[in-house]
């Protein structure tokens, strides 16, 4: 009998055998009694301006001394917080940014609208970070910016990246959209870089629905990103009254947002350390399965796990990546394709319609531009290979051994 259980018991769900996560992945309520309250006084403030209220204030304030920056920037977007760090360091027509291929569009639409050129530099295999070898052979006299993203809560090899951004004068904005908590030997992401930029849209580790954040440790660059954000209505300081001296968007954030964020920031140190603890569980569980890659941390790098992302040697397993993701999903656990193709495969730049039908600045700006197959050959390779796992604080150890136990599952049942 014992036999006959453990036979039936490997027999895959998908062909008919018991599932390997046999409970519901834990859930929870994120927002409560503390959102509420704030919510009620910015309302009673009878203004929700951010200028004229207090919470987008007091939220700032409140990242800036918990991520340790002297200077923190409200924006209404993760994206709308990327573009005025870009502004904000004069990135403008015709100049080059180098970035990373494995991102959301978020990451250049700023750079698209400041009608510079996003340039893609291939990432690291297992860590699915920027490939500082890589990087170094993208700069060029045009490369005014490193967009350093921090992908799913994996540190950036920082050290080798600053050293280049001190080698060729040019500085790096820290894209940590999905790292909150995330740390480089020691060090806060976010820190790191001249600028610093986060995402509290509704799948992050905290959510205002939709909101961003902008850390520097320099001033004149804080007051630069404020008035950016405010197209340039200077409120206050030496231009306060002026009229706009350039080009710049509404990117505020309204005191709701703010009012949520404040209350949402004291459970942040709590989702960061429980997240980093499950993922770091979840490596150790599935770690030495024949043909699975566990998501690599960048060594000295602490990882907050917006999700974990692993790798599998497709041409060992039967049905390829598609037929290990459709094996885990019948196992009760959803696993699926977050990057299936680099940002450069995106439409915008394979028919080269940036602005409509126009091409511009891919052309236009004193050389033309292109993304062909192949510019990021291991990026390319881990959009066929990679699949993602959720990670939540309210997740169970338990639901952590069943996903780990699906894909041990899997890869035995499957490897050829």
């Amino acid at each position: 009998m014992a036999g006959t259980k453990t036979l039936e018991s490997t027999r895959l769900a998908i062909e008919g055998g018991p599932r390997a996560k046999t409970t519901p992945y834990g859930a929870g309520k994120r927002f409560g009694k503390e959102e509420l309250a704030q919510l009620r006084e910015a309302l009673e403030q009878n203004t929700l301006f951010y200028f004229k209220g207090k919470k987008v204030r007091a939220f700032t304030e409140k990242f800036a001394s918990m991520i340790g920056a002297p200077h923190c920037v409200a924006t209404s977007s993760g994206t709308a917080a990327i573009h005025v760090a870009l502004s904000t360091l004069g990135v403008g027509v015709g100049d080059e940014v180098i970035t990373s291929p494995l991102t959301d569009m978020g990451t250049v639409i700023g750079i698209l609208f400041q009608n510079a050129i996003p340039i893609f530099a291939d990432v690291e295999p297992h860590t699915y970070n920027l490939d500082p070898g890589a990087v170094e052979r993208a700069v060029t006299p045009r490369t005014k910016a490193i967009v350093a993203v921090h992908l799913a809560g994996n540190p950036c090899d920082m050290d080798a990246l600053l050293f280049l951004s001190q080698k060729y004068s040019v500085p790096i904005i820290e894209d940590c959209a999905q790292a909150f908590g995330t740390l480089y030997r020691g060090r806060k992401a976010g820190t790191l870089g001249v600028l610093g930029c986060f995402s509290t849209n509704d799948f992050k580790h905290i959510s205002t629905g939709d909101g961003g954040l902008i850390v520097t440790a320099h001033k004149a660059l804080a007051g630069r990103a404020f008035e950016i954000t405010d197209k340039n209505y200077y409120r206050q300081g030496e231009h306060a009254g002026k009229s706009p001296r350039f080009l710049a968007p509404n990117y505020r954030m309204t005191e709701l947002q703010g009012a949520v964020g404040l209350a949402q920031l004291d459970r942040l140190g709590t989702v960061c350390r429980r997240r980093n603890e499950l993922g770091d569980r979840l490596s150790l569980l599935i770690s030495g399965t024949e043909g699975v890659q566990p998501h690599e941390i960048t060594p000295g790098g602490v990882c907050t796990y917006f999700n974990y992302m692993a790798r599998i040697e497709t041409g060992r397993f039967k049905g390829g990546l598609d037929g290990f993701i459709g094996a885990l999903n019948a196992e009760g656990v959803p696993a699926w394709r977050h990057y299936p193709k680099t940002l450069y495969e995106a439409d915008l730049f394979a028919n080269r319609t940036i602005y409509h039908e126009s091409p511009f600045p891919l052309e236009g700006t004193g050389r033309s531009y292109s993304y062909p197959k192949g510019l990021c050959p291991v990026a390319e390779e881990i959009t066929g290979s990679s699949f993602s796992l959720p990670v939540s604080e309210f997740f169970t150890d338990r639901d952590i051994e069943e996903t780990a136990q699906a894909v041990r599952k899997v890869a035995q049942a499957l490897l050829r």
